[in-house]
């Protein structure tokens, strides 16, 4: 009876487009006036406020506003210059910069819409000025965007930690071989597209090492970004909460005094952007702490688990069942909700046939940003289309290529965990 009151409850509310953070927080508060047996209504208030009161998840607001500082600041720009001075030379060679950037952008913003944001609003102009389509250059660039959430830091990787109660650091390693595999596997993909399109092929300029020496001069205070966070956090010297801390006075820094792109006027703007981005994520998060403890006292989670142990007792059609369920959950459902709800629901399913919290929280997260590019909801496919003009439709048919080949890529991660698992194991 709860799991009918509470899941019909929020998929009505879902339907006249309540906000997901409010339905959790009203399926819950249904639940419990509704239903005889719950628990009393003051468990939704202590669950809200211990699901607020978490060191960890400081991170999250802490890492969105160093995101809008680095690309209001000109760090985005700066990485462009300097993965197209890198590679920019070679046959198809805007296309692997277009990649390569992703990948940068992806180490100091953790976030798939706001590297599709920085990098399209930069290449994807520039590869149309010499010849490459605007539906290729935003189908790459909203591809390579859901490499935001796999480099380090991540939003979705903090989310899933704080949820399932798994270390930070050890989710951020896990997370960089995936990352590295899909920017690998873009470019190759890129290059096979337009390997009968000599003109687009070749390259557009010549390799300099001044040039080289030169953009990395430029670039070298976004480039340090990484390397402080992570080297502070596998270093010792700070938590993944005290990196978000230290990013943002950094990018503050560097953007307003180094480049001067940031001014003090530009402030109000970026912190009140950062503030509502990071006001919903929080309301989801202290919200599905009530709606998580509802639906363990509820059994549902151990349920579903027999449900699915059911069906099969094959760790590989589990898990097989799993990432079906989850890419069509991404089709629909905004990632940090997803994880929010799901992780509860499906960790104690992984587990029970052996899989690594850590390397299941890889592979949640590849499938709900394997959604950012798929519609209805697919955010990178909107912010791409908004950048280029190019209409929702035509982007869906043309990220065609590179969603085969995150598939690809999703099921070799899924049954090869030593992917995820080496870097944490050696750390």
């Amino acid at each position: 009876m709860i799991s009918l009151v509470l899941f019909a409850s929020l998929f009505v509310l879902l339907l006249i487009s309540v906000p997901i953070g409010i339905c959790l927080g009203l399926a819950t508060m249904l639940v419990m006036v509704l239903v005889d047996g719950t628990p009393p209504m003051v468990l939704l208030a202590r669950s809200v406020v211990t699901g607020a009161d978490s060191f960890p998840l400081i991170a999250v607001p802490l890492f969105i506003l160093a995101g809008d500082l680095m690309q209001h600041g000109g760090m985005s720009r700066r990485l462009v210059g300097f993965a197209n001075s890198l590679i920019g030379h070679i046959r198809a060679g805007l296309a692997y910069v277009n990649v390569l950037a992703c990948v940068f952008f992806a180490a100091i913003s953790g976030s798939s819409p706001a590297t599709v944001a920085a990098i399209g609003s930069n290449l994807i102009p520039e590869m149309e000025k010499v010849g490459y389509t605007r539906r290729f250059s935003s189908a790459l660039t909203a591809s390579s965007g859901m490499i935001g959430v796999m480099i380090p830091p991540s939003i979705p990787f903090i989310i899933y930690g704080v949820t399932a109660e798994v270390s930070i650091g050890k989710l951020f390693l896990a997370g960089v071989v995936p990352g590295i595999l899909f920017a690998i596997m873009f470019m190759v993909i890129a290059r096979l597209l337009l390997r009968k399109d000599r003109d687009i092929a070749e390259s557009t300029t010549s390799f300099s090492k001044e040039a080289v020496k030169t953009s990395f001069r430029e670039s070298i205070w976004a480039l340090l970004v990484p390397v402080i966070i992570l080297g502070g956090i596998y270093s010792g010297v700070f938590t993944p909460t005290e990196a978000g801390a230290i990013a943002v006075v950094y990018a503050l820094l560097v953007g307003l005094f180094v480049y001067g792109d940031l001014t003090f006027s530009d402030l109000p703007k970026v912190f009140a952007d950062s503030a509502r981005t990071s006001g919903s994520i929080l309301v989801l998060v202290i919200m599905a702490t009530a709606f998580g403890r509802l639906i363990t006292i509820a059994r549902i989670p151990s349920d579903i688990a027999l449900s699915l142990t059911s069906l099969s007792d094959n760790p590989i059609v589990i898990l097989l069942l799993i990432n079906l369920l989850l890419l069509v959950i991404g089709m629909f459902m905004e990632t940090i909700s997803s994880i929010i709800i799901m992780t509860p629901i499906l960790l104690p399913v992984a587990t029970a046939v052996g899989v690594d919290p850590i390397a299941f929280g890889v592979i949640i997260t590849v499938n709900l940003a394997i959604g950012f590019c798929t519609p209805p909801l697919g955010v990178n496919l909107f912010v791409a289309s908004s950048i280029s003009g190019v209409s929702i439709e035509k982007l869906s048919k043309s990220i065609l290529p590179f969603f085969v080949g995150m598939l690809i890529l999703l099921f070799l991660i899924t049954y090869v965990p030593a992917i995820s698992l080496t870097l944490p194991a050696l750390w």
